[in-house]
């Protein structure tokens, strides 16, 4: 695509469009004077920012949050989609979504952390699209996060939309605030969980979803 019709251009649109001064023009209107923040930012780290490989640079860093951050821009109705016709009774057991990558930035040090994401419910006579789950961890991860705060807000999230008996949600990241600073520790592994209504008040509904996704 080498126009923009709308507008106010959708982080989607931009990125899809292949007219690089547009992009330029795009990214001023949504980011202004981004570009040349991060020119000063590269002269403040010691490094010439007009020397040839780094020319470019704070075109493509700008470039690159429209993909790393669109979780600030991209609102969320496309998460209340539902299939509930003919549902009926047929929904009282747990419903899962398994090993969900993420990836996400961490808001003490800008640092990214990445890792598996699983949901589990315990639905109320309405469904979800299984990719809305995913779509709904790319929209809360695509931010500046901190692990704890991320799991919550998938988890609340679900219960306001679709109104379950129970939600659950595991997530198991690398940061690399603790393995490229810090402790430089390249092993560690953060683990994070979230219970909501009966995932939280029973013992045996939690226990099976912390077992199911084990398996």
């Amino acid at each position: 695509m080498n126009t923009i019709n709308s507008e106010i251009a959708t982080c989607k649109e931009i990125l899809s469009c292949s007219n690089k001064e547009i992009i330029k023009k795009e990214l001023e209107l949504k980011y202004p004077g981004a570009v040349d923040l991060v020119k000063k930012l590269l002269d403040l780290l010691g490094d010439n920012p007009n020397r040839e490989g780094l020319k470019e640079t704070p075109y493509r860093v700008v470039k690159s949050w429209l993909e790393l951050y669109s979780g600030y821009s991209e609102d969320d109705k496309h998460l209340n989609t539902f299939f509930e016709e003919g549902i009926g009774d047929q929904t009282d057991e747990i419903v899962i979504c398994k090993n969900i990558s993420f990836y996400s930035t961490c808001e003490h040090h800008l640092l990214p952390f990445h890792g598996i994401c699983h949901i589990g419910y315990l639905p109320d006579k309405r469904v979800i699209g299984v990719s809305k789950l995913v779509r709904l961890v790319e929209h809360y991860s695509r931010r500046l996060q901190i692990q704890e705060k991320l799991g919550s807000q998938i988890a609340d999230k679900l219960v306001e939309i679709l109104q379950p008996q129970g939600v659950g949600v595991v997530m198991t990241a690398q940061h690399f605030c603790m393995t490229a600073r810090g402790v430089k520790n390249y092993t560690a592994e953060m683990t994070t969980s979230a219970m909501r209504l009966k995932f939280k008040s029973q013992p045996q509904t939690r226990s099976e979803f912390l077992t199911l996704i084990k398996n």
